[in-house]
């Protein structure tokens, strides 16, 4: 997915003041709130994203809905609103998360299969390649996408591997058209 400027830039800046102040491990637990909020409440979203809602309503409801948070945190949430946007709050929050988990050496593995495989299935397919290093961690997000119709796609950080049946289709149709 692609991040856009302004979700890198005001990520950014908030990682420079979290780890000013020494706060980097609280606000990225509750970025992780704060994505997880705004992934599963429709409703919230449309709220942010009514142009007619004034910014001063749009706060109180934010500081209401993130009551719990800290100061830093609700604190950025309000800048982004006040500066109109809010569209990109979720972006801002889940591109903050993958700063920090780039610091700290975690590795980003997304999984997309044809089917639900098993956790020995997964493994096996990790294993079987050098892009994931079995030294550092790693958070795997696993996409089931039947239109792939059989095998994987390894992602990991900007490097791919397509070991789909698709694919392979792909370029046995494009063999032929070329021949």
């Amino acid at each position: 997915m692609l991040t856009s400027k302004v979700a890198k830039r005001y990520a950014q800046g908030l990682l420079d003041f979290t780890n000013e102040s020494g706060q980097t491990a609280t606000v990225f637990s509750e970025m992780k709130d704060v994505v997880k909020i705004m992934t599963e409440s429709e409703d919230l979203r449309k709220f942010f994203l009514t142009p007619y809602i004034d910014s001063k309503k749009k706060v109180e409801v934010a500081n209401e809905i993130f009551k719990g948070l800290s100061a830093s945190s609700r604190n950025i949430i309000t800048l982004v609103i006040r500066h109109g946007r809010e569209n990109q709050l979720k972006n801002i929050a889940q591109e903050f998360i993958n700063k920090v988990e780039d610091i700290n050496g975690v590795q980003r593995v997304v999984l997309t299969t044809a089917t639900l495989l098993s956790k020995e299935n997964i493994d096996q397919i990790l294993g079987s390649t050098n892009l994931v290093n079995a030294n550092s961690k790693f958070d795997l997000i696993v996409n089931v996408k039947p239109e792939i119709l059989g095998g994987y796609i390894l992602r990991v950080g900007d490097q791919q591997v397509d070991a789909s049946v698709r694919s392979k289709l792909n370029k046995v149709k494009k063999d032929f058209q070329l021949n």
